[in-house]
């Protein structure tokens, strides 16, 4: 049988083994442009599962552990592989639900959990990707239960059928076989199934190589946070100060009171001249918030999460670590915005256009689902419109919409900055959620967008040679353009997507390696061919990666 222990440890051995590798898997990544890269997602994703296995206990049970993982593992979900990673083992933990340990047909059930749960989040399944390896491994999981009783038997059958179909991958993906590569989804899942294999045959937890530079996750001998963490009956601490208003709706602080104990405890309401004191412990701080301010408005408004604080000062933080508690705003407007991107100028674009909260992060540092949600909850609204403004950050996003309890999050599918700065232009306060989320997603698919970057590795993209270092513009995602110099390369693919009588505006946005003097080449260019046609602007974007990113509309 494979119990709670064995799943715990599994998973922090699948956390080192995949760090361990996590470059090689990064390197397989066929599409040439500086991303976030499928083994470094994978690796931050599953290691975000590792360290709370590592609060585990060594009793605790198959559906505990495999529970803990998966709500790890959904809030710490990077980029689309990290996401689909984090949506199996959801299946598994369904699979496993009320078990204390999983016998040879429980397995087989995970497996079928897992892949029907990755399966339903792709609009558009590609086979020659991670969900053939794990739809491959259920179908031999699923024959070798039938014949075998012994889950560990299953498992590993389900291991020997994931490499083989990631060995056939390349016959699936042309696009593969060109590069001769297999796909890198699958090849990280294999990693992740050989650390829990280790674990489940041989008792061993892969540790990390000498000169890795990975942190090993270890697991602890008791279970002391997990416990002090379960003792917290109220998550959230609120502090804060009431002003009152003689407009306001309530008057008697100790109806105030009387509510507050009701959903909460340790609950101080002290009524002091103009000023009425709160603090209370609650699960609950949007309907602690919106009741107060029903007696006029708040002040010195601090919000903190108990559990994690508690969390984090059991497991230690090492020395130079940072750690920063998500903060809880209560939704006070009808609308707020959460905007993704990188470098100073984009954050300050963003926020003088009306974004609450900017996620740092991007093409090459995909946030995960606990930085977005973290945003989510600091943006002061009822309906938080989120723009990833990258398309391996969307699923990400959109995993936040079931765990904002208290407020409506709303994802918008923006791929690019561009698409991200007109959705939020075309925002109008007096229409409903629905109006607003169709005309910003219009307003985005219009936005024509050149993205001008550095070919990170060499490859053959399209019939098209790339080599390490040339310089590559993207014309809407694809690249058109490969060349020595990063100014004639911006020209020539915003030449490509304007069309006169079609379009009017371009901006250059430019970011770390270039100046403000090259896009004035760039500019001028543009100018020369298209005069008075084309309104020109040229932004200070800083973003990294991109030397220029500019918007055709």
């Amino acid at each position: 049988m494979i119990t709670g222990l064995m799943f715990r440890d599994s998973i922090i051995s699948a956390a080192n083994n995949i760090a361990n590798s996590r470059q090689a898997v990064d390197a397989l990544n066929i599409f040439p442009v500086p991303d976030g890269d499928t083994g470094t997602n994978m690796s931050m994703t599953i290691s975000a599962a590792a360290k709370e296995m590592a609060t585990l206990d060594n009793n605790c049970t198959i559906d505990e552990a495999s529970s803990k993982c998966a709500s790890a593992l959904l809030r710490g979900a990077r980029g689309n592989s990290g996401v689909i990673l984090s949506l199996i083992f959801r299946g598994f933990s369904k699979g496993f639900k009320g078990l204390k340990e999983a016998g040879s047909k429980d397995i087989a059930n995970a497996f079928k959990e897992g892949v029907e749960a990755a399966y339903k989040a792709v609009m558009k399944p590609t086979e020659g990707t991670i969900l053939t390896v794990v739809r491959e491994a259920k179908d031999a999981a699923v024959e070798m239960a039938d014949i075998q009783d012994d889950p560990l038997e299953v498992a590993f059958a389900a291991l020997q059928a994931a490499k083989a179909a990631l060995a056939k991958t390349p016959e699936l993906l042309p696009v593969l076989k060109k590069a001769g590569v297999v796909d890198a989804g699958g090849q990280g899942l294999i990693l992740i199934f050989e650390g829990m294999e280790s674990v489940w045959h041989n008792g061993v937890i892969v540790q990390p190589l000498e000169g890795s530079s990975v942190n090993p996750v270890l697991p602890v001998s008791k279970s002391t946070v997990a416990n002090a963490s379960d003792d917290i009956k109220f998550g959230y601490c609120s502090e804060f100060l009431i002003e009152k208003l003689e407009t306001a709706k309530e008057k008697d602080p100790l109806k105030l009171r009387a509510f507050l104990e009701s959903i909460g405890d340790c609950v101080v309401v002290v009524d002091d001249n103009d000023i009425i004191k709160v603090h209370v412990h609650s699960n609950e701080p949007g309907n602690v918030i919106q009741a107060a301010l029903k007696y006029g408005q708040l002040i010195n408004i601090k919000i903190d999460n108990m559990r994690y604080q508690h969390a984090n000062a059991e497991l230690g933080v090492k020395d130079g670590e940072k750690v920063i508690e998500p903060t809880v705003s209560a939704p006070e407007n009808d609308y707020g915005f959460v905007a993704v991107c990188a470098g100073k100028g984009l954050e300050e674009l963003f926020s003088d256009i009306g974004a609450d909260v900017i996620v740092n992060g991007g093409q090459t540092m995909n946030p995960s689902t606990d930085d977005i949600l973290n945003a989510v909850m600091n943006t002061p609204a009822k309906t938080v419109f989120v723009l990833p403004n990258n398309k391996n950050i969307i699923m990400a996003a959109e995993q936040t919409i079931p765990l904002a309890s208290d407020r409506e999050v709303r994802v918008l599918q923006t791929k690019t900055i561009p698409q991200g700065i007109s959705a939020m232009l075309a925002f109008d306060d007096t229409s409903s959620a629905d109006e607003n989320q169709m005309a910003m997603m219009t307003a985005a698919e219009t936005v024509e967008t050149a993205q001008i970057t550095f070919a990170a590795r060499d490859s053959e993209v399209d019939g098209k040679e790339v080599h390490k270092g040339e310089i590559m513009g993207l014309c809407n995602g694809k690249i058109r353009f490969i060349g020595d110099s990063i100014t004639d390369i911006a020209y020539k693919s915003a030449d490509r997507l304007f069309k006169r009588n079609e379009h009017s505006l371009i901006t250059i946005i430019y970011g770390d390696g270039v100046s403000e003097e090259d896009a004035v080449k760039v500019e001028e260019k543009l100018n020369k061919k298209y005069g008075s046609d084309a309104e020109i602007s040229i932004v200070n974007g800083g973003q990294p990666v991109y030397y220029f990113i500019i918007s055709v509309e």
